[in-house]
């Protein structure tokens, strides 16, 4: 079973982490965390993976992999990644074989993508600092990731977490709306929700979350008008910023 998160000491008499016992709408139940992410698993399962979990389902599921994968995927849409990463892999994917690229060679491949002339050079920085100061080994810690150019939270944890099995929380647009949509949290920006499940959700799905909620925000509960008729979690949702819905 997954693993509670802990209790603050101004927590209510008998609450858990699992549930949020705010004051709910008529008709809506408690939020049941443990349920949420079961229903959805089932529900996206159609549905393609989250770009860097399907790079790690074929085989490109070392760190260095990841992290490139995490920067070529910032502003570009999961199937251009898909595409660039692919080109690029096809050249060279460990730190030592990138670094001896020549920076037209690794904006050709991933010239789809957004900013990728600015991404290559990135990129070439990454191989060459991995291979200069870890003997061409990234190792799994997030100081390191952090101290990289351009590489914030969002890609750090998630790659950290695909990669190294750490339980790191990536909030992207979809985790930070969907759990601010549900009500389980309530928080204006990217940082603060992930500060907020820190606290509240169960260690075990820190990962999971955005696994799931990726693909289910594209495809389920999108930005404008969410399949709210479908939704395997809308006795739960509170629907906050809903105003039409399908």
């Amino acid at each position: 079973m997954p693993k509670k998160a802990q209790s603050g000491p101004m927590d209510a008499p008998n609450s858990s982490a699992r549930t949020d016992n705010r004051r709910r709408p008529r008709g809506k139940r408690r939020f049941d965390i443990d349920g949420a992410i079961k229903h959805i698993g089932e529900v996206v399962s159609p549905y393609p993976r989250a770009a860097l979990f399907e790079l790690a389902a074929e085989g490109f599921d070392s760190l260095f992999e990841l992290l490139l994968a995490c920067i070529i995927s910032i502003r570009t849409r999961d199937e251009t990644t898909l595409v660039c990463v692919h080109r690029l892999f096809a050249l060279a994917h460990t730190p030592a074989a990138m670094s001896q690229l020549a920076s037209t060679a690794v904006d050709a491949a991933i010239g789809s993508c957004a900013f990728h002339d600015a991404k290559a050079q990135q990129i070439l920085d990454i191989a060459r600092y991995v291979v200069a100061a870890h003997g061409g080994r990234l190792p799994c810690d997030a100081a390191v990731l952090r101290s990289l150019r351009g590489v914030g939270p969002k890609c750090a944890n998630l790659v950290l977490g695909i990669a190294c099995n750490q339980p790191r929380i990536s909030v992207d647009t979809h985790v930070h709306r969907l759990t601010n949509r549900w009500g389980y949290v309530q928080t204006r920006t990217p940082e603060q929700t992930m500060a907020a499940l820190e606290t509240k959700l169960p260690n075990d799905y820190w990962v999971e979350i955005n696994r799931l909620l990726v693909p289910f925000g594209k495809h389920i509960c999108t930005s404008t008008r969410p399949r709210c008729s479908i939704c395997p979690v809308l006795d739960m949702c509170l629907q906050v910023g809903v105003t039409t819905h399908r």
